[in-house]
């Protein structure tokens, strides 16, 4: 495959490549597309479906509910429930996709007439999804119905006890199943393994199973004349929800979800929920948040509620009417979100240290705080460059895991195996990303099924590493018309990458160390032109040393991200650094 400025081994030591080139382009007389057109090609959409995806909408993806195993079911209770008056549970988990699924639910139900609750478990003390005794002290307490978000699929002990308290319980979930399902009035999760045309959907977040789930409730409810003298929710505006735990949650921004993120920010903008106001306010967000902030602003505090703080915090804010309590939960989420900041730096400083794997990292650590697990695994995958699992161990020699992986490498689907044959008290997620719980003693043995499992798809994934390139430009290139045209290619995220621009040659003017570990430098090209770059965290890696030990002489290209620079008195273009090359 053709290299971009003839790259083949760059200071990460890597070729960088085009995304895609079309072979439209060999043809005599062909006339380029446009760049937002040449975007969405890279990125895998079909010539006759461009105009579909360059303005997603939600009419344009929506699927008919109804293609999904038990949906239609689950509407028609959710519907008895409405017209009856019952005492609704909604149970979630404690991250942003579990939050944003249950205020959904509660605000979609509260809407409809109800006054239903929420229960998130702690994360410390009850651990991931519902649990028996949670779920029969629920029914004691009144509830007729319980309907578990972002969590369910795999709790067989525990919905066999809410059955046999006499409670139906409706599970909406996303994560992998196994081939038997717990038994629930419902399970509407589109990777189901039985399910049939719901499974291409399979990469939506818990959020978004819960929207269809709501438009199905909606449809039902209309066809028995519900709404007859009474008005009808508008599901519509509960989009901003769906865009933020879907993003927090990283699924792939393809297909539907793009429709969901792009209007969820729409949405976002007009401040109708009076506690994401807050969170952007707490934030410190002066504009409209983008599809960045969801994941890197809002999200994290969201999650801090269940990392380090009261679980409920996040589930709290998003449904509550009340502006004073919603400033005085943000202002709470954003002090939980410092503290978190703080001791993930210190697990992840102990977790680098450990030895690991060659094909998957598994380092564990007594005393670490379970709540920041999953961001630590995270940054440890992008450091090492393959599935990364962190697991922190209690006094009782007990471990909860949590793990992310890199593109192909099913990690959820190992996690379910090591379940299935005993190595594992408890597990399960989906590709990207796993949670489990297991004994101390079994780790070693775990961590060598995950090594001889997973080897050859890690090497195979590594084999194909390179630098993906949308652009090539000269050094007066990187502007912010170009940021604003790219940037209408979104939304990017998983699945959906940012575009990445090489740019060159240029020769750097000033370079240091700013901020945490972060290097930044000003280049120029020989039109004169200057352009700041920066490279994040990356003072004590191959690419920060090379830059700031670079001649000043010697001419480099340079590949990233283009950005917006805000911050001076007028916008200007910056280059978020991805790699760097030699020019000669």
């Amino acid at each position: 495959m053709e290299t971009v400025a003839g790259i083949t081994r760059s200071f990460l030591g890597q070729p960088w490549r085009w995304r895609a080139l079309s072979a439209d382009a060999r043809v005599p007389g062909f006339r380029p597309d446009d760049l937002v057109t040449q975007l969405l090609l890279a990125r895998g959409v079909a010539r006759e479906a461009i105009e579909a995806n360059r303005t997603p909408s939600i009419r344009g993806f929506m699927p008919d509910p109804s293609i999904f195993n038990d949906m239609d079911k689950a509407a028609r209770r959710l519907a008895d429930a409405v017209v009856a008056g019952e005492q609704v549970t909604v149970f979630g988990d404690y991250d942003v996709d579990g939050a944003t699924s249950a205020a959904l639910m509660i605000r979609l139900l509260r809407d409809l007439g109800l006054r239903p609750q929420a229960y998130i478990p702690d994360r410390l003390m009850e651990g991931y999804g519902p649990s028996g005794e949670a779920l029969v002290r629920i029914a004691s307490g009144g509830a007729q119905l319980i309907v578990t978000v972002d969590c369910g699929a795999q709790a067989f002990e525990a919905l066999d006890m809410a059955r046999e308290a006499g409670v139906d319980v409706i599970v909406v979930d996303h994560h992998k199943c196994a081939a038997a399902l717990p038994h629930a009035h419902a399970l509407v999760n589109p990777n189901r393994l039985d399910e049939g045309d719901g499974a291409a959907h399979g990469h939506l977040a818990a959020v978004g199973v819960a929207f269809l789930l709501g438009a199905a409730l909606l449809r039902e409810l209309r066809a028995r004349s519900f709404f007859d003298g009474r008005a009808e929710p508008r599901l519509l505006d509960l989009l901003d929800l769906v865009a933020l735990g879907t993003v927090a949650d990283v699924a792939q921004l393809k297909g539907l979800n793009r429709a969901f993120v792009a209007q969820g920010l729409k949405v976002m903008a007009q401040r109708r929920n009076v506690g994401l106001a807050a969170l952007v306010e707490a934030s410190r967000l002066t504009r409209a948040p983008t599809c960045s902030d969801l994941g890197f602003a809002l999200g994290p505090r969201i999650n801090a509620g269940g990392r380090v703080g009261r679980a409920d915090l996040g589930v709290r804010l998003l449904t509550t009417e009340d502006r004073d309590e919603a400033r005085t939960i943000a202002a709470e989420l954003d002090r939980l979100n410092e503290e978190r900041r703080a001791i993930e730096s210190i697990v992840q400083e102990q977790a680098e240290s450990l030895p690991h794997g060659n094909a998957v990292a598994v380092v564990s650590g007594q005393g670490w705080h379970p709540g920041v697990i999953g961001i630590v695994a995270g940054r440890l995958k992008e450091k090492l460059g393959i599935p990364t699992i962190v697991i922190a161990l209690d006094e009782a020699g007990v471990g909860k895991g949590s793990g992310r992986s890199i593109t192909g490498v099913d990690l959820g689907a190992a996690v379910l195996a090591a379940k299935e044959i005993g190595l594992l008290a408890a597990g399960g997620g989906h590709a990207m990303a796993a949670g489990l719980t297991i004994d101390a003693d079994r780790i070693p043995e775990f961590a060598a099924f995950l090594e001889e499992r997973l080897a050859a798809n890690v090497a195979r994934a590594r084999e194909d590493r390179a630098l993906l390139v949308d652009a090539l430009l000269a050094p007066g290139g990187v502007t912010p018309d170009l940021c604003e045209t790219m940037e209408s290619g979104g939304p990017y995220g998983m699945g959906w990458p940012a575009p990445r621009v090489a740019a060159g040659p240029f020769r750097i003017v000033r370079v240091d160390v700013v901020g945490n570990g972060h290097v930044r430098a000003i280049v120029a090209g020989d039109d004169g032109r200057s352009l700041k770059a920066m490279a994040f965290r990356s003072a004590d890696t191959p690419l920060g040393q090379t830059l700031l030990q670079a001649p000043r002489d010697r001419k480099l290209w340079l590949v990233g991200r283009p950005k917006i620079d805000d911050w001076a008195s007028r916008p200007a273009a910056e280059l978020h650094l991805d790699d760097a090359a030699w020019a000669d």
